[in-house]
């Protein structure tokens, strides 16, 4: 887990951070009750920073969960098309609902199917300026390596949760299970840090976000 004073320095910077309108605040609601896995506040902010420096036309997203990061990268870039993809059938349909209530429908299609499996349906839409990888941790580089190709020359990938709460940088995890995680997410790390086709760096903001510009 994060040192306490870092978690009293996410604490103070969400502090700041402006209200959200009453549909992202349901949302958010809804995640920690149902434990949907959802960007962390602090992480989503930075990550819509980068977006509104970038001003994308195109967005790939891994992991659509409920709709937030996707209705939220909508409503931060004017005129952007995103295309998100969902495996688990109650998350895909609660997101068509929510991406309808926001009124963001002509700007994010969601594409229900496993990531792992539906690479060539997403060719129709390449090339793409940013793809954001935020699904199942453990399968981080195959995505990357299915969906990179999709992303043009000087365009952006971004990877959440590359931190896991701080475990990767443990020696010893009790749990079994994290402990796995953490040595899958120290891999990618350091596999991401090595390639040369790619400029990578890590934010310690959030969950950890690693960023990839594609050379």
């Amino acid at each position: 887990m994060l040192p306490n004073n870092d978690h009293k320095i996410d604490a103070y910077i969400e502090s700041l951070i402006c209200e959200r309108n009453e549909l992202l605040i349901e949302m958010e609601q809804l995640a920690k009750e149902q434990q949907v896995p959802i960007m962390e506040l602090v992480g989503i902010e930075t990550l819509l920073q980068l977006l509104r420096m970038k001003q994308p036309k195109s967005i790939l997203e891994i992991g659509t969960a409920i709709g937030y990061s996707a209705i939220r990268m909508a409503q931060a870039v004017d005129d952007v098309k995103i295309i998100t993809i969902e495996r688990d059938e109650p998350r895909y349909k609660q997101a068509l609902e929510f991406v309808e209530r926001a009124n963001v429908s002509d700007q994010v299609e969601i594409i229900f199917g496993d990531a792992l499996h539906v690479g060539e349906q997403l060719e129709l839409y390449a090339p793409f300026d940013v793809l954001f990888i935020d699904a199942a941790k453990g399968q981080y580089e195959k995505f990357f390596q299915i969906y990179e190709p999709l992303v043009r020359p000087g365009g952006l990938i971004i990877s959440d949760n590359v931190l896991f709460r701080g475990l990767v940088a443990e020696e010893y995890i009790e749990n079994k299970n994290h402990a796995g995680m953490a040595k899958k997410l120290r891999r990618y790390n350091e596999w991401l840090m090595k390639n040369e086709q790619f400029t990578t760096t890590i934010l310690p903001v959030g969950d950890g976000i690693a960023l990839s510009i594609k050379k």
